[in-house]
């Protein structure tokens, strides 16, 4: 019985020795069948993720497609538009120019009417003397009558005056005129335009 026993007990560990080997390497092909289940799965989670975005980006594109486009490209309708409000400024430019074209010839005109100086000797001494400054010249005591006309300011005789050579200042004119208020200048009065270079 000792014998039979043995026997059987050796026979289960020669038996059971394969097949602890067979599970094993049937545990490890399972574990790999297991392990390349998962990176498919995991390769099929990205696939659909992939997926998911391309459809958005199509959905994203056909709405684009479909909204007309705002651009900052003009049309041949704007650009119509641009071209004929150049021609309108540049009509009102040439208008403008012959406007100042014309006020320059009636300036012109006026100018060349305006009396030419006269010179005026005065009498008086070659050089006054101021009350405040008793050492300094107030006039010369040569220069023009001028006869005032309408729309006449210090300021524009002296300019018509300098612009014929006559270096006269408005302080001048004023020194030259006692008492002349050149906010209240009347046409017709006649004022002294001093000249330290007439003769």
């Amino acid at each position: 019985m000792k014998k039979i026993f043995f026997l059987t007990a050796g026979l289960l560990l020669t038996v059971s020795a394969p097949l602890r080997a067979q599970d094993a390497a049937t545990q490890q092909q399972f574990d790999q069948l297991n392990s390349r289940i998962q990176e498919l799965q995991e390769s099929q989670l990205q696939e659909a993720k992939r997926l998911d975005a391309i459809e958005k980006e199509l959905a994203d594109l056909s709405v684009k497609v479909n909204t007309p486009q705002v651009n900052d490209s003009a049309s041949a309708g704007d650009l119509k538009k641009l071209a004929e409000a150049v021609r309108e400024i540049d009509q009102k430019r040439l208008a403008d120019r012959e406007l100042i074209t014309g006020e320059l010839n009636k300036l012109a005109k006026v100018a060349a009417q305006a009396p030419l100086p006269t010179h005026a000797h005065h009498d008086a001494p070659a050089a006054t003397h101021t009350a405040d400054d008793p050492g300094t010249p107030a006039v010369s005591a040569n220069g023009y009558d001028y006869e005032v006309k309408s729309g006449d300011t210090v300021g524009g005789i002296a300019r018509k005056y300098q612009k014929q050579g006559v270096k006269v200042t408005v302080s001048q004119i004023l020194k030259a005129n006692p008492g002349l208020n050149p906010n209240a200048l009347y046409v017709g009065k006649k004022i002294f335009i001093p000249d330290a270079n007439a003769k």
